[in-house]
């Protein structure tokens, strides 16, 4: 097999030969790579000594990105399903999840050393900082791939690079709380109609981390154990995590604590824009035994943009990734009459970092969905907005 582009094929059920080739295949290596983005504003600042360089990469990851989304378009390929087992199980596309999680260190304390050395102004450490806990964020993007792994090694990879922003909660509360919760009022992760990413995020934040305690409590009880028992995954990830910033701490100095504090928030903000835009106002409908329906494809907002897809491990197909959790980033698919978000995820969160114009670009768009057709029963709705959406809209088109 041509290990560069290999050619995938099978026999279908009438007799003919199904041949694929991953297109993407090399460039998949982006989501390996792309923390070092990090590290362009320090290198141009090395090479210029101009301080206002240090912010390039925020101005690259929420300009230049969300503009390349535009130009590039969108990828609405997918592999034929009979290929999919042989896709799946070819080690490369697993072997991208693993390289990547030393990279998160390299990235993290190569910067912080540097940081601690360079004699910059308060907005230059600043600008550091942030950049720092954006590449950080995309450490959490792949605990979310590695997490959703059932082979232990991946979820060892995911303790080990979810603790750079000490976040090592994450995996639980997604696999366990998220994906059964998801777009239902029950789910702290799901945002609503009506609801700013603000009022979202002191909810979404303190939310998640009180259910993934709570879900790994209930988990250690009914195996007869504490839950501060060395079984207790979540402390798994918090202890790398001491370790990992606290050694910085003490190699570096108490100066880099805001340079942490900094860091770890910004990483936790990048996860909570995810899961801002990701389902804003969908909604499964409640069945007659009470609980709630299958979630299907058009309950998560959907992004086939090829660039920021490509550096993201496949996390804007995010329709199919929660109706199949287990389906690999490579082998995500498309679907038609999905919830589509007119850009990549970082044109969305600058949206939706302007509460009016993520109103205005989206609830029209919500609403005008093909199984939603204006009816606010089917719309998962903010209950302090839902007066003032019901009167501007109506209580329901239906």
């Amino acid at each position: 097999m041509n290990w560069l582009n290999p050619t995938y094929s099978a026999v279908d059920a009438q007799g003919e030969n199904v041949t694929y080739r991953d297109g993407k295949r090399l460039a998949w290596a982006w989501s390996v790579i792309n923390p070092f983005f990090a590290w362009i504003g320090i290198g141009l600042y090395t090479l210029t000594d101009q301080v206002w360089l240090l912010w390039f990469p925020i101005l690259q990851g929420y300009v230049l990105f969300p503009l390349l989304d535009m130009i590039i378009g969108e990828d609405t390929n997918n592999p034929p399903e009979i290929l999919v087992p042989q896709l799946e199980a070819d080690r490369y596309y697993r072997w991208l999840t693993y390289l990547v999680v030393p990279m998160h260190y390299i990235v993290f304390i190569g910067a912080a050393v540097w940081l601690a050395r360079a004699d910059l102004p308060w907005h230059g450490y600043l600008a550091v900082s942030i950049t720092l806990g954006l590449a950080a964020g995309l450490g959490i993007n792949t605990g979310h791939e590695l997490g959703h792994k059932p082979r232990k090694l991946d979820r060892w990879l995911a303790k080990f690079v979810l603790a750079v922003p000490f976040y090592g909660h994450f995996w639980i509360e997604h696999n366990r709380g998220h994906h059964r919760q998801v777009s239902t009022p029950d789910d702290v992760a799901s945002s609503r109609m009506g609801e700013n990413i603000y009022r979202f995020a002191l909810r979404e934040i303190p939310g998640a981390c009180k259910r993934a305690w709570l879900l790994e409590k209930g988990r250690l009880e009914r195996r007869g154990k504490s839950v501060w028992s060395r079984d207790n995954e979540i402390l798994h990830s918090y202890a790398i995590s001491i370790i990992l910033q606290g050694g910085i701490l003490i190699a570096l100095g108490w100066q880099m604590l805001p340079f942490l504090v900094i860091h770890n928030f910004l990483a936790w903000w990048q996860l909570t824009s995810a899961n801002y835009i990701e389902h804003y106002g969908l909604l499964r409908d409640k069945l007659p035994n009470g609980k709630y329906e299958p979630c299907a494809p058009y309950h998560s907002w959907n992004s086939n943009h090829k660039l920021t897809n490509q550096i993201l491990f496949h996390l804007q197909r995010h329709s199919d990734h929660h109706a199949n959790m287990s389906r690999a980033y490579q082998s995500l698919r498309d679907f038609p009459d999905l919830p589509r978000l007119p850009n990549g995820y970082y044109g969305m969160f600058l949206v939706a970092y302007v509460p009016p114009l993520w109103f205005r670009v989206m609830d029209k768009r919500l609403l005008a969905l093909k199984h939603i057709q204006g009816d606010l029963t089917k719309v998962n709705i903010d209950p302090e907005k839902r007066a003032a959406i019901e009167l501007k809209y109506g209580a329901s088109h239906g």
